[in-house]
């Protein structure tokens, strides 16, 4: 495996040292590109008290692209598809390389909390 650029390693690092509440992303130790994502669901909304498992990839080209997210755990929400798929502008074309990791998973927690009505996946 190629080494790993700065820049993952160092969004990495700051995850593990600041971890987002609410929300776990531990990489895989065979492949750093790899994340384990835990979201516990928002206080006040139907997945409160949920804990939501995630897979998130980065790929070669992260920054530049976006990573790679979907949910293994099976949630009912009109953003996300049986398959896990997840309908985020910031996961399609207003994707940015100034966005994080934990600007993704922060922007995933608030979909849990106030679905997007107008951007539906699942009817």
């Amino acid at each position: 495996m190629a080494a790993l650029p700065k820049r993952i390693i160092k969004e990495t690092e700051r995850l593990m040292q600041e971890p987002v509440p609410g929300i776990s992303a531990v990489p895989h130790e065979d492949n750093l590109r790899y994340f384990d994502v835990s979201i516990h669901g928002p206080s006040s909304s139907p997945y409160e008290g949920g804990i939501f498992k995630l897979e998130l990839f980065l790929p070669d080209d992260y920054p530049m692209t976006p990573p790679k997210i979907r949910f293994l755990t099976k949630i009912y929400h009109p953003n996300i598809d049986k398959l896990g798929r997840i309908c985020l502008d910031v996961l399609k074309g207003n994707w940015s390389p100034a966005l994080q990791i934990r600007t993704i998973l922060l922007s995933i927690h608030a979909l849990l909390g106030a679905p997007n009505p107008d951007d539906p996946l699942a009817p």
